[in-house]
């Protein structure tokens, strides 16, 4: 009997992968495009930016060896959703990786929130989005799927999920909280759980990651007026960077873990488990 293949190129083998990573032309969404290209997927980003797209895409695919392509798209909405989910289809016929990083936040004093874009939008974005984009998709996503090789999904959750403290967080300014942004973050959670219950049977694995501080366009408040202050609440003194979040996401979407479903990682460094998230900032 032969020894398994347990080499770093087979555990983590992503070459020829189609995959989609919605808010794909910033932050973590661009980091995560970035680390499946240059192992060889061919990858979609999509968000509203015409833009930010076309750069991101540009660049990723002249670094290859992967290619990198866009699809404008505004997920808060189920009509949007369809209309991203009816773009891709008229380019693939299959999907092997769904990475919901999609997301919106919105800070305020606790008796000022508005419902329209403090609640509704930021609910729509961050948790109704995913249950869409996973419901329309999970057709391609069982297309070739097996279980030793699996449909992947991939949910951009927060450590906020798990903090009760939403105020004097830092993110948000003096005075302001993100009460539902924590909301939402949490139902990201419970969502993962269900629809990994839900596709296991179709050969499906749902899990979510649970970024702490990196570099975005969401936390470009707090690092421009207090990164000296997220960098001291840091455990291993830095926040985080393109590799973290680039390497928990291959690890999640190649054969390493075929056999992973429902888990919900944290990459935040051990702040939240040493300083209970934000709530000392």
């Amino acid at each position: 009997m032969s020894a398994p293949d347990l080499s770093i190129p087979s555990l983590f083998n992503v070459k020829g992968k189609i995959a989609l990573v919605t808010g794909g032309g910033s932050g973590l969404g661009s980091m995560m495009a970035a680390a499946l290209v240059q192992n060889g997927a061919k990858v979609y980003i999509a968000s509203r930016k015409e833009k930010q797209l076309k750069e991101v895409s540009e660049a990723l695919t002249k670094q290859g060896p992967g290619t990198c392509s866009y699809i404008i798209a505004d997920l808060g909405s189920k009509a949007g959703c369809d209309a991203l989910t009816a773009a891709f289809k008229a380019k693939e016929t299959k999907l092997h990786i769904l990475i919901n990083n999609s997301g919106a936040t919105w800070g305020a004093p606790f008796d000022e929130v508005p419902e329209k874009e403090g609640w509704d939008r930021v609910m729509s974005l961050n948790v109704k989005s995913i249950f869409y984009m996973t419901s329309n998709l999970s057709d391609l996503l069982e297309k070739d799927a097996t279980a030793q090789d699996p449909g992947r999904v991939i949910n951009i959750s927060s450590v906020a999920s798990i903090s009760s403290v939403a105020s004097e967080s830092g993110l948000a300014g003096q005075g302001n909280g993100l009460w539902s942004y924590h909301t939402s973050k949490a139902a990201v959670n419970h969502l993962t759980a269900t629809l990994a219950s839900t596709l296991a049977k179709r050969y499906i694995t749902v899990n979510a990651i649970l970024p702490g501080v990196f570099p975005s366009k969401m936390t470009a408040y707090g690092m421009k007026h207090a990164k000296d202050v997220f960098v001291r609440a840091q455990p291993m003194g830095r926040v985080g960077a393109p590799s973290d979040i680039g390497g928990v996401m291959l690890f999640l979407v190649s054969p390493a873990s075929a056999h992973v479903t429902s888990a919900m990682i944290a990459v935040d460094g051990g702040q939240l488990v040493t300083r209970g998230a934000f709530a000392k900032l």
